[in-house]
């Protein structure tokens, strides 16, 4: 049997995700509003019965002292039927023995009478009926239900199962200024009647809601696919970038995160295309030192071995064979050192050390160097003592690596200047020449490994293009900075920063 899997992408995830956020937060809000509907909607009716209940008893108390006037008890009549009508609910007036003075409407009133009493009046069947409420203090008291099994009659069934009842107790003080409580208010109201409210705005609520959901669904489904849009293209850019393509480049246009994710990408390829080519440029590069010296020494020893080289040249021949095995020797150990940094694998001992010792040293490492094109050195020292915080042996390196490159660009009988300056917590070493220059496109990469100049800086093509980026990545371990300064014709300055150690020899 077949197995089918469904994708789950990003888009169909959010999708998912916000239908489901939107859907839940729709079923708690209903929730919560259906129920705080239903207790609103009773209190607020309660509330309308307790201000009936009182205008009724006012209206009882009027009516008691002027109760032999016709227009007195047609009044009170009418007030009574009226506030029914207007609270939706069934009335009556019982006294402190449970006898119903007075109930209306006139159906209510006539499915009382078979409970009349010997005085031919309504009487409330049970005594839990009415004690409760004339005992409790003048307080009211709320019911919901059929009142004791009072309102399940058929007569009542019709308007609801389930009724709210309110019992409003009052007290009259007769002529003789004594106390008594008489009668109480009762207020039957049936629920479905108190509900309706609730029903008609969760109504409201579900179908506004249902139309918001519907909305907001074709909105995350629009957004949503504006947000994947991007990731997509982004997805489709790294498998042809994957297949060694660096020409696509992503549009994409937002300021979000998003965008920023793409303007990396498109940087990420950037660099990924100038490592390709420095890539193929050191292959060529290597390619080209190890086969120039090689097929030197290659025809030097087949001349010497097959008698194509006088004998008495041998010497001679096999000192240039001896100076490209050296140059072979340094462009392997300098590409084994790289790779060593680039690795991590490069420990640093820092210690102290005086800089301007180390710089004066360097130089007489240099002498013949130096000598041989006629070059002035001039050293430009703080002080006499400077000491700093590094690996003598690394930076000694540095040193060199760049004395070595003043040498080299450097025109005959010309000059190189050395420095070495105290900046606050920094000291600042430098190195300066007054040869051709380098122009602003190389500077910008003569920092990159393989990185090697084309163009005519020197006579001196000898250089693999490594000894800079090992100077870089020996001066970023000591987390320190080197940066350049060159114009064309007028010369290049290289500086670079070692933090400075303060002691008692400077003092």
């Amino acid at each position: 049997m077949a197995k089918f899997k469904f994708k789950q992408t990003i888009f169909k995830k959010l999708v998912s995700i916000f239908i489901g956020l939107l859907i839940l937060s729709y079923i708690v809000t209903g929730g919560f509003l259906y129920y705080f509907l239903n207790n609103y909607s009773t209190k607020e009716k309660v509330s309308t019965l307790e201000q009936a209940a009182a205008d009724i008893k006012n209206n009882f108390v009027f009516y008691l002292k002027n109760m032999d006037s016709l227009v007195v008890q047609q009044y009170f009549q009418n007030s009574l039927a009226q506030t029914s009508e207007f609270s939706h609910s069934i009335i009556w007036v019982v006294d402190a023995k449970g006898q119903v003075a007075f109930c209306t409407p006139d159906w209510a009133k006539a499915a009382l009478e078979k409970y009349e009493n010997e005085y031919n009046h309504p009487q409330l069947p049970e005594p839990k009926m009415y004690e409760d409420v004339m005992n409790n203090g003048g307080k009211t008291i709320q019911k919901i239900g059929d009142f004791f099994g009072l309102l399940s009659t058929d007569e009542y069934k019709r308007y609801g199962d389930s009724w709210l009842t309110i019992q409003v107790p009052f007290q009259i003080t007769p002529s003789s200024g004594k106390q008594q409580t008489i009668a109480a208010i009762y207020l039957h109201t049936p629920m479905p009647e108190i509900q309706k409210l609730r029903t008609q705005v969760f109504q409201l609520f579900v179908w506004s809601g249902g139309v918001a959901i519907f909305l907001a669904i074709v909105l995350v489904y629009v957004f949503s696919l504006r947000f994947t849009k991007p990731l997509k293209q982004i997805n489709n850019a790294a498998k042809i970038i994957a297949a060694g393509e660096f020409r696509n480049r992503l549009t994409v246009k937002n300021d979000d995160e998003i965008g920023q994710l793409a303007t990396s990408f498109n940087q990420m390829i950037d660099d990924l295309q100038k490592l390709e080519e420095m890539r193929r440029g050191f292959i060529a590069n290597v390619s080209h030192e190890l086969r120039t010296p090689m097929t030197s020494i290659r025809g030097f020893i087949e001349g010497i071995l097959d008698g194509t080289i006088p004998e008495d040249k041998h010497e001679n021949y096999l000192i240039i064979v001896r100076d490209e095995i050296n140059r072979l020797n340094r462009l392997v150990n300098d590409l084994l050192d790289l790779a060593k940094m680039e690795a991590g694998e490069l420990k640093l001992n820092l210690k102290p050390f005086d800089i301007n010792e180390l710089v004066r040293l360097c130089v007489i490492k240099n002498e013949t160097l130096i000598t041989s094109k006629n070059l002035e050195v001039e050293a430009n020292f703080d002080s006499e003592n400077l000491i700093v915080i590094g690996d003598r042996d690394s930076i000694e390196r540095v040193i060199i690596n760049l004395l070595h490159n003043a040498v080299k660009f450097s025109n005959e009988n010309g000059r190189i200047i050395l420095e070495t300056v105290k900046n606050k917590d920094k000291v600042l070493i430098s190195v300066k020449d007054n040869g051709v220059g380098i122009d602003q496109d190389e500077q910008k990469r003569i920092f990159d490994r393989f990185y090697k100049s084309d163009k005519s800086r020197g006579k001196d093509k000898t250089g693999t293009g490594l000894g800079l980026a090992i100077v870089k990545n020996i001066i970023s371990e000591h987390k320190q900075e080197i940066w350049v300064e060159s114009e064309t014709g007028a010369g290049t300055k290289f500086t670079f920063t070692l933090d400075h150690f303060k002691n008692s020899i400077e003092d």
